[in-house]
């Protein structure tokens, strides 16, 4: 539709690994959801930057976190100091981000037409 995700990184390491990136508009049109995220839990990529970018939205809620769940495991969060959100993006925080991100999720919520 009207919305786009754009998720950027530099990284090193890490071989073959598999990620999946969804996006999703909820029924009502009201909300607009972006998740990157390795399904198999901690990636062992070193992210030495990275960056999501919603267009058509406004980031109501972002989380990252440095570990997916995955079996026995749960998700782990990165601290709040590790990444910055604004209204459009979120991305990591320089000289605080531990160069580990596994899962990131986003809801934004979608500009309404006013009656």
């Amino acid at each position: 539709g009207d919305y786009t995700c754009t998720f950027t990184y530099s990284a090193q390491g890490g071989t073959n690994e598999q990620w999946q990136m969804n996006v999703a508009v909820s029924e009502d049109n009201l909300l607009f959801s972006c998740s990157v995220w390795r399904p198999q839990g901690k990636s062992y990529l070193f992210f030495t930057q990275f960056k999501a970018e919603v267009k058509g939205a406004k980031i109501e809620h972002a989380t990252a976190y440095s570990q997916a769940a995955a079996g026995a495991q749960s998700d782990i969060p990165l601290k709040q100091e590790e990444f910055e959100i604004t209204e459009t993006t979120v991305s990591h925080r320089e000289g605080k981000f531990r160069f580990e991100l596994s899962k990131l999720m986003i809801v934004a919520k979608t500009p309404r037409d006013e009656l």
